[in-house]
């Protein structure tokens, strides 16, 4: 059967009083490599049924890969079943309405080692560069496609085609001694540039050379895209608006009430999320395969548009279900698959942000990322792949890793200067958000707790 033919079979099949049927199409084709040799190459194929059946105001949801046609009608009994037994759901509300995707019909087309058409020669001559460098290259390129129909019996007939790609560059002295590390985010490959990249890992492995060692302490510190996605995201997620409302949060007030509003930046900083973001576009409606404190399979289907959770430096919007919007009297505003930040415009490169410094640090990337405490958002973590000291608007070295605690809404409102922002590929959280837009940052006393021994 089709995906299509699945999603109309079983919303026939199931006795439940709604039904919702989701199925998700998906295919990856990758590269990996390792010492500049290309090591293993392959593509891969795979289908998921999700069957999200309502009886009254329960709830039964049965997730199953690779479904037979045969075994379709046991998948909807068994969410039928889930459905009649289960208590009665918190967040139940109708369904969303009747609504028809205009390429509904169209065949999933799955994503092919093709993809790599363009990239992989260049991968090959960069390859070839850092030989010739004396480096040594690692990491892996995947290109995911996937897409996803949804059905229901109020009438819902939606699609979406999501393709995720990402590169990820190691490059390493041929002692092991030194590394760096650049990562990219990207929908087709044909974006990507091999060369800049190798360019730039070659550039820090030069400035590794220099080994200074320098003790914990608070440090003027550059923050690039790429980690400022990483802290940015944990805040997104952590923006649950039934939490907050619950004082669990750094986003709560008092009786039940939320910071929204409220300034948490004195730069006019925006966080927002939009489906039609260029470069990142995404789902432009819910899709909830399961339930939870920040999404509900009742709203599968609802339409997602531009919205700011931060704007002009204000919390401006939590992340909200029709439920928990009623129970915080605030609009509804379900969470977007990317995130974008952006100063008050005209900001500088991380490169003129370099060259301004008189001294501070220069961050690759963090890793390794855990909450502390939830009511300050406090993180802690490590540095990864290549601190470097900036004197006089230079690079002077590589100094020693260490651990962070630092909260990014604490950040927020310290920093002082927002760079220019671009597209960057979050290191911590690439294997579950990689749509993201992000500038570099400069904080005046970053929080490095500790000398990290990590290498």
């Amino acid at each position: 059967m089709t995906p299509q033919e699945t999603v109309e079979r079983a919303l026939a099949l199931s006795g439940a009083d709604d039904c919702v049927v989701i199925v998700d199409e998906g295919s990856a084709a990758n590269l990996r490599y390792a010492g500049n040799t290309l090591t293993t190459n392959g593509v891969s194929r795979s289908s998921r049924l999700t069957v999200i059946s309502v009886t009254g105001r329960g709830v039964g949801v049965v997730s199953r890969s690779a479904v037979r046609p045969d075994q379709l009608a046991d998948v909807v009994a068994a969410a039928d079943l889930a459905s009649r037994e289960a208590p009665p759901a918190e967040d139940a509300r109708p369904l969303v309405g009747a609504a028809v995707s205009p390429d509904w019909d169209a065949p999933a087309e799955p994503t092919t080692i093709g993809v790599f058409g363009d990239f992989a020669p260049a991968l090959g001559e960069a390859f070839a560069v850092a030989e010739t460098g004396d480096r040594k290259l690692y990491g892996f390129a995947e290109h995911l496609l996937t897409t996803t129909f949804l059905g229901s019996s109020t009438g819902l007939r939606l699609r979406h085609d999501q393709p995720t790609g990402r590169l990820e560059l190691n490059a390493k002295s041929p002692d092991m001694a030194r590394s760096a590390w650049a990562g990219v985010a990207t929908r087709d490959f044909t974006d990507v540039d091999v060369a800049a990249l190798d360019a730039t890992l070659a550039r820090r492995l030069e400035w590794a050379k220099r080994r200074i060692d320098l003790p914990p302490g608070r440090y003027e510190t550059l923050i690039p895209p790429s980690s400022v996605a990483d802290l940015m995201i944990y805040l997104y997620w952590s923006a649950g608006a039934r939490d907050a409302a619950d004082g669990r949060t750094v986003f709560s007030k008092p009786d039940g009430a939320t910071r929204v509003g409220e300034s948490l930046s004195g730069s006019p900083v925006r966080l927002y999320s939009d489906p039609a973001a260029r470069g990142i576009e995404c789902a432009p409606f819910v899709i909830a395969h399961a339930g939870g404190r920040q999404r509900s399979v009742f709203d599968n289907g609802l339409p997602l548009s531009s919205t700011d959770w931060i704007h002009d430096g204000s919390l401006s919007a939590l992340l909200q279900t029709r439920h928990s919007a009623e129970l915080t009297g605030l609009a509804t505003t379900p969470g977007i698959d990317n995130l974008i930040m952006a100063g008050p415009g005209g900001g500088r490169s991380l490169e003129e942000m370099v060259a301004s410094t008189e001294r501070g640090l220069l961050l690759t990337c963090l890793w390794y990322i855990r909450e502390v405490d939830p009511q300050s958002l406090l993180l802690t973590g490590l540095t990864r792949d290549g601190v470097y000291l900036v004197e006089r608007g230079e690079v002077v070295g590589e100094v020693n890793n260490f651990r962070f605690n630092e909260s990014p809404v604490g950040l927020l409102d310290r920093m002082t200067e927002v760079g220019r922002e671009e597209q960057t590929l979050p290191r911590e959280w690439s294997d579950y958000f990689t749509r993201a837009i992000m500038p570099p940052v400069r904080v005046p006393d970053f929080n490095m707790s500790t000398v990290s021994q990590a290498n």
